[in-house]
């Protein structure tokens, strides 16, 4: 389970299908949301701005409002320390893990999961007991994802989980085996672990190797060869980092395996997905949150920080960039380009259903299409209790993978709405082909930059240390830290900053609230 091309045809899969029962398909309403573009822009090109007024003083300001800038203002203030900012670009915080709701239900527009936290991962255990999901030794059966979890669409049916069981041969098999025990020796070297910090002692030597190949070229060397495992791991890695076998590091697709238990319940689903945890702690720090604050410019000024929104200056003793860390060499003075990481586009789109297509079968949480482009759909309404679900909300992902993420985003830009509702709906028409009698409408975003892509060589690069070092009273917090993007690394680089930043500028914590986790 995980988080979730091109303008040409053929990287959308089956053009023959678009179109198929038109005359018995209904009008589609629908369009993009979040098209926040332009204003991105602006800080690409370093355009400039009006009169902002005097600047104010603020101890520390937070600049980006998604999970890891939300985790760092929640580490402040239960840390007893109230004067600071934080500053979000959008209209409501949340980043990846932004929400939707209508009439029929609340919704993801990103991550939609957490996997129950392993007893390394203390922060995410916390956090999730202040709020409820954790109580007295038990997880929230609510939370937890109901049955069935997932499913595979594979030779014209259905089937139970997404490792491909229908037609798999006894070579298969014995592939699946023997890359289960590839996977089981490295967990026990302690080296692979969420969040990855955790690791960083054991990693090295042999482990090295792994950041600098493939993730496929890693499976050709252990001589790989079974076109069911293969898919799965390009699945995998697609479906976590927004890129193929060819473009992920062999780190980066082992880590997906070997860094969680083998065998663990939940995960823990929400349908807004982590939508829930972005009301949790927006409701808590409302008061510390500022929004629709693009910020233009962080600079040095004395033995501070001087950051420049469009609605404020703040004058700072410490700032938590907490904002993509592509964006840093736009914003911070005289920060050097990051050429080593690169960004994957993804387009999530969530369909209002009138009711669910004939021949649909019993919908698990997560269901996936075996050779689509696309990354499969999650169901909003698979969470609740009521017995009879006619309308629905199904949320699909799709990571454009396999290309020059550039080109990738420019042609992604350069998209109708109705491209992309016609390539949704040809690829869940592989395995509904009647669906088109049930959607009223698609909702699209189009995000150019959602997650950084563990590549080759980005595990060990410069670029990552530079950011983990950061710049004395200013300190980066993002998952982009990590590599890659999910909900435990970026609350990890969101508490580690808070925690410097308070001891920068002679903060204690309280005593009570510091964790045990590595800083």
């Amino acid at each position: 389970m995980r988080t979730r091309r091109e303008l040409v045809a053929g990287l959308v899969g089956a053009p023959a299908l678009v179109g198929l029962e038109r005359k018995t398909e209904r009008p589609i309403a629908g369009g993009f949301v979040f098209e926040a573009q332009e204003r991105g822009h602006r800080i690409r090109d370093g355009a400039g701005y009006g009169r902002v007024g005097e600047p104010r003083r603020m101890p520390v300001v937070i600049v980006g409002g998604g999970m890891a800038g939300l985790c760092a203002a929640w580490w402040l203030e239960r840390s007893g320390f109230r004067d600071f900012v934080l500053l979000e670009m959008e209209a409501a915080a949340g980043g990846n893990s932004r929400f939707g709701e209508n009439a029929v239900s609340a919704y993801p527009w990103g991550a939609h999961y957490i996997p129950v936290p392993n007893t390394e991962s203390v922060l995410v255990r916390e956090i999730l007991t202040e709020f409820g999901a954790w109580a007295d030794g038990q997880w929230d059966e609510r939370f937890l994802c109901h049955s069935p979890q997932e499913r595979l669409f594979l030779h014209g049916r259905w089937q139970e989980g997404i490792e491909p069981e229908v037609g798999a041969t006894a070579a298969d098999h014995a592939e699946y085996r023997r890359f289960a025990e590839r996977v089981a020796e490295l967990r026990a070297t302690g080296a692979f672990t969420i969040p990855m910090a955790l690791g960083e002692g054991k990693f090295g030597g042999r482990l090295a190797e792994l950041d600098r190949l493939s993730f496929g070229a890693w499976l050709d060397r252990e001589r790989f060869r079974s076109a069911y495992l293969r898919w799965f791991c390009d699945y995998s890695t697609r479906d976590d980092y927004g890129a193929g076998l060819g473009e992920a590091s062999a780190w980066a697709g082992l880590h997906y395996f070997a860094a969680r238990e083998h065998e663990e319940k939940g995960p823990l689903t929400w349908p807004e997905g982590n939508g829930w945890l972005v009301r949790k702690l927006t409701g808590k720090l409302g008061r510390y949150i500022r929004t629709g604050q693009l910020v233009r410019r962080v600079a040095r000024q004395g033995t501070g920080w001087r950051v420049e929104a469009e609605g404020a200056v703040w004058l700072a003793e410490g700032v938590i960039f907490a904002a993509p860390t592509y964006l840093a060499p736009h914003l911070i003075d005289g920060f050097a380009p990051l050429p080593t990481l690169q960004y994957s586009p993804w387009v999530v789109s969530n369909l209002t259903l009138e009711r669910v297509p004939d021949g649909a079968g019993e919908v698990a949480w997560d269901n996936v299409i075996y050779g689509s482009p696309g990354l499969g759909y999650v169901s909003a309404t698979h969470q609740s209790l009521r017995t009879r679900i006619d309308r629905t909300v199904w949320t699909h992902y799709w990571a454009l993978a396999g290309g020059n993420p550039r080109e990738l985003r420019k042609n992604l830009l350069a998209s109708r709405w109705e491209d992309w509702r016609d390539r949704v709906m040809a690829d869940l028409r592989r395995a509904h082909p009647r669906i088109g009698e049930c959607v009223e409408r698609v909702d699209i975003y189009r995000n150019g930059h959602a997650m950084c892509r563990p590549g080759v060589g980005v595990r060990g690069s410069y670029d990552l240390r530079r950011l983990r070092e950061g710049l004395g009273g200013l300190q980066f917090a993002h998952a982009d830290l990590s590599g890659f993007s999910i909900f435990e690394e970026a609350q990890y680089w969101g508490v580690r900053a808070a925690r410097r930043i308070l001891g920068r500028i002679g903060r204690e914590e309280k005593k009570s609230d510091r964790s045990n986790q590595r800083n």
